[in-house]
């Protein structure tokens, strides 16, 4: 069965959030790990986070992701930027073997004008310098739409980040439908084009999770924006081959899409799963 879920808030508990998964029949989901902007992050209810190991068992549901805050930037010029992103990556990493989560996906930031490779050290660095041998959590980059002074809306950008990390067995990428084809790569016209680059480049074995999000705005626009599912430019057609690509059907699909509550989830996932 397709493994798919939206974001979810975990306000309420992670046992909420997973009794609002199942309401919408999700079979996993995506949380932030703190507050979007950044914060402390609410101390784990060892209840709570039992309540949802019992769900997951319960319902068979494949795995989650944790997606850092937004603010996490490890490439900033700014050194006290550099220090919160360190101390935010540190401390999910911590709380996530407590939690039956095995991903955490986060930006690779903005060198904000250092270069790309200035920029890539500081996020090696970090890395390298936070994890370790037997944690039980794999590290995504998120594939970016390229705006601004972004890193990772070419593969090429990510590889140079893998290729650095100590523990290589520990990274992958998720791939984001609306910020790959906003960066360039032509997911709606030939899919096939940009999974053999990937493949060539990064090697699909990295490839751990998609975000499915159609996108406002047009092909190459360097723009972040998403949209509903079949209401953008990348058309429903892309997401029916995602879905049922012998390469990709295996992998967790994560939604981000832009909705007015948990239940309007449901409809794309019944969509998605129709294929």
């Amino acid at each position: 069965m397709l493994i798919i879920g939206p974001h979810l808030s975990i306000a309420g508990g992670f046992t909420k959030a997973g009794q609002e998964a199942v309401a919408i029949e999700a079979n996993t989901f995506q949380f932030f790990t703190r507050n979007p902007r950044g914060g402390k992050a609410k101390a784990l209810d060892p209840k709570d986070v039992a309540g949802l190991r019992q769900i997951i068992a319960d319902q068979g549901m494949g795995p989650l992701l944790a997606h850092a805050p937004y603010t996490l930037n490890m490439c900033s010029a700014k050194p006290e930027t550099r220090e919160f992103a360190r101390m935010v990556f540190k401390e999910d990493l911590l709380r996530l073997e407590e939690l039956p989560c095995k991903l955490y996906n986060f930006h690779p930031g903005s060198h904000t004008g250092q270069g790309l490779a200035k920029g890539v050290a500081g996020i090696v660095e970090i890395l390298n310098a936070e994890m370790w041998v037997d944690q039980k959590t794999t590290v995504l980059l998120e594939t970016m739409s390229g705006k601004g002074t972004e890193i990772g809306s070419r593969f090429e950008e990510l590889k140079m980040i893998i290729e650095q990390v100590e523990l290589t067995d520990k990274m992958g990428v998720c791939l984001d439908t609306c910020h790959v084809y906003s960066g360039g790569y032509d997911i709606a016209g030939n899919l096939e084009v940009v999974l053999a680059d990937f493949d060539r480049i990064i090697g699909l074995d990295y490839l751990k999770a998609i975000h499915l999000n159609d996108s406002m705005m047009p092909f190459n626009s360097n723009k972040d924006r998403h949209e509903k599912i079949g209401r953008g430019t990348l058309g429903i057609e892309t997401f029916q081959q995602m879905v049922t690509h012998p390469r990709l059907k295996h992998l967790p699909f994560f939604l981000e899409t832009p909705q007015e509550n948990t239940r309007d989830y449901q409809n794309e996932i019944i969509l998605l799963r129709s294929f």
